[in-house]
């Protein structure tokens, strides 16, 4: 049968959207770089200092746009109860992060876990199933018609440009008007308030992926003035720029 839970870290380049679904209950964190999970009509970002709790049998779709290292935590599902969401992404709390260092030292060896493992394993199982009930507002509705989603794509694709919302809808094939009720009844959301989730998102994956200062990113993602980009990013996160980097930091 195996251990009841295990520890693995992997490496991954830049891949296009695939499914996953394990029988166990799967904590995934990206130790550097950020990845994208969507189930059920939600797009999340998952960056360093952050975790996905994804339930046995779910399944998921994931996208890798960036080089990216992940530690995953996978638990049978008689040793560790059902998460409330079949997916949550959520913060780590410091003592979270060192509990998962620390079952870092369990793989799937056939092996049975000592008490100590146990123990950790247990510990590490009651921290982050709490903390999943309170979910990251680091999410993105991704819209159920395929013209919405498609005009989530364009919406993307210029970013850092100054897409034109009548312009999206006629490449989708809608009018303004019908496009404009499809992004209120699908993602409760205007077309405006998306595009500005979108920017935010994109620039707390730049901020995991590398150096590049708080102003580039800010342009990257269509930021002309700096306090926009600030006020924008705090609304979502709470947090400056460069307080969210630093929380990246082991």
């Amino acid at each position: 049968m195996g251990r009841p839970a295990y520890s693995f870290v992997r490496h991954f380049e830049p891949e296009p959207a695939r499914q996953l679904c394990v029988d166990r209950h799967y904590l995934l964190c990206a130790s550097s770089g950020a990845l994208r999970l969507e189930a059920d009509g939600t797009a999340w970002t998952l960056p360093p200092a952050r975790a996905a709790l994804i339930t046995a049998g779910h399944a998921i779709e994931v996208t890798i746009p960036q080089p990216v290292t992940t530690s995953s935590i996978l638990v049978s599902t008689d040793f560790a109860p059902r998460p409330l969401a079949p997916l949550s992404v959520f913060d780590l709390t410091p003592l979270a992060r060192l509990l998962i260092a620390e079952c870092g030292a369990w793989d799937d060896s056939p092996e049975p876990l000592s008490a100590y493992g146990l123990a950790m394993f247990n510990a590490l199982i009651a921290t982050t199933w709490a903390l999943a009930e309170h979910p990251s507002a680091a999410r993105m509705p991704v819209g159920r018609s395929p013209e919405t989603r498609r005009a989530l794509s364009l919406t993307e694709q210029h970013l850092a440009d100054d897409p034109r919302f009548d312009e999206i809808a006629a490449n989708v094939g809608l009018t303004s008007r019908t496009l404009a009720r499809r992004f209120e009844e699908e993602l409760g959301m205007t077309w405006r308030a998306a595009l500005r989730r979108m920017r935010i998102l994109r620039a707390i994956e730049m901020l995991a992926s590398g150096n590049e200062s708080v102003t580039t990113i800010a342009m990257h993602v269509g930021y002309s003035s700096l306090s926009a980009f600030h006020a924008a990013f705090r609304d979502l996160t709470d947090q400056a720029p460069s307080e969210y980097r630093r929380g990246f930091e082991p």
